[in-house]
């Protein structure tokens, strides 16, 4: 049998299945990075909280220890 339009046909759906299969696969490979990616980010902004949080501790130590030998009598 030649190629007749019908049997082309069945070949081109059949490459936009198996074309379709492989996008479908990348997609779900984009969206657990992109959850990853998510987790990450959402673990790192806690840290940098805590961080800044202790930065700003510590410097609140080193003003008020400035300020009590400022304001102590010569």
């Amino acid at each position: 049998m030649s190629d007749t339009p019908r049997d082309l046909t069945l070949e081109v759906l059949k490459q936009l299945q198996s074309g379709f299969s492989e996008i479908k696969g990348r997609l779900n490979r984009i969206e657990e990075t992109l959850r990853k990616h998510r987790r990450d980010s959402a673990g790192m902004l806690v840290m940098m909280r805590a961080t800044s949080g202790d930065f700003d501790e510590r410097v609140r130590d080193v003003e008020e220890r400035n300020a009590a030998l400022e304001n102590k009598p010569a």
